[in-house]
């Protein structure tokens, strides 16, 4: 059985890591990114470098889509020769970047008008997931859209999880990524208070990640910065974000995320400072207590 003509969307951290998946599996690929130097490796692997979005999508029978917020989205989408004006009728059409929901569902709408089928896929998982085909994806959408994508999910992922109608994938991510950044933010501040009373700093991370507070996100993030590794597998500034659409999702449902806006705080006080391009575990760089202040 052939298989199925891919578009890769966005050949940043994770669209670029996926898109070796494909190639190394052998599916016919075509990408686009708006930076072109990032396409000439796949041009050299056997990939088709696409001028435009529409471009790529007119070669493909799927077609995902990875960037960095709704902006990037609506331009590769719906943009200058966007791939919704080059996409093929009945072709599927995968969201795998971490949105707001009203944006998913006007997407979805216009793809309904243009024929084809649409899944939200956001993914969990960083740059080495991406690499090996480790990401889990969380889908909203039918079933039959996800039937035909599996070919595709199945090299890219070691899961799929089918939440439910469009948007449900979307809102779960979010979910998700809430919970994640106020686990780095809540860490970051103990450390600061760590520092503060003049515990020996690497004692006391050993306590957290070995007791109760030793979540996977804990301990991934002191990993981090024990190591002064800020290399980013997910951007800081992403994570700000994703914890701000989360915050406004919440808000239009009457529900305040009140830890979740005390972590965004601290995310975009990291960002003035300059930390926005590190991993997001250089949250713990954001501090408004020096390490030999004083409780």
């Amino acid at each position: 059985m052939s298989k199925p003509s891919v578009a890769i969307l966005g050949l940043g951290i994770m669209g670029s890591g996926m898109a070796k998946r494909l190639l190394s599996a052998n599916f016919p690929l075509a990408v686009y990114n708006r930076n072109r130097e990032k396409c000439i490796p796949f041009a050299s692997a056997g990939a088709f470098v696409a001028n435009s979005p529409g471009e790529a999508a007119a070669r493909s029978q799927i077609i995902l889509s990875m960037v960095a917020n709704d902006e990037a989205s609506q331009d590769v989408w719906l943009g200058g020769k966007g791939a919704l004006d080059g996409a093929l009728s009945n072709s599927v059409l995968i969201e795998s970047s971490t949105l707001s929901g009203e944006w998913i569902r006007e997407l979805a709408a216009k793809a309904a008008e243009r024929g084809c089928r649409f899944l939200d896929a956001p993914v969990t998982g960083t740059k080495p997931h991406a690499a090996s085909g480790e990401l889990v994806f969380l889908v909203g959408g039918s079933i039959e859209t996800l039937d035909a994508a599996r070919p595709v999910f199945s090299v890219l992922g070691r899961d799929v999880v089918h939440l439910g109608p469009i948007g449900s994938g979307a809102l779960m991510k979010l979910i998700n990524n809430f919970v994640c950044g106020v686990q780095a933010a809540s860490l970051a501040e103990a450390l600061s208070v760590v520092d503060a009373g003049r515990l020996d700093r690497a004692q006391a991370m050993s306590i957290l990640t070995g007791g109760a507070p030793g979540s996977g996100i804990v301990k991934r993030v002191t990993e981090r910065i024990a190591a002064n590794d800020f290399a980013p597998n997910f951007a800081l500034r992403w994570m700000a974000k994703d914890i701000g659409y989360a915050v406004r999702m919440a808000s239009a449902e009457g529900i305040v995320l009140q830890t979740a806006a005390a972590a965004l705080a601290l995310f975009q006080q990291a960002i003035v400072e300059g930390h926005g391009d590190e991993d997001f575990s250089a949250v713990s760089k954001s501090s408004k207590r020096g390490p030999h202040s004083s409780l």
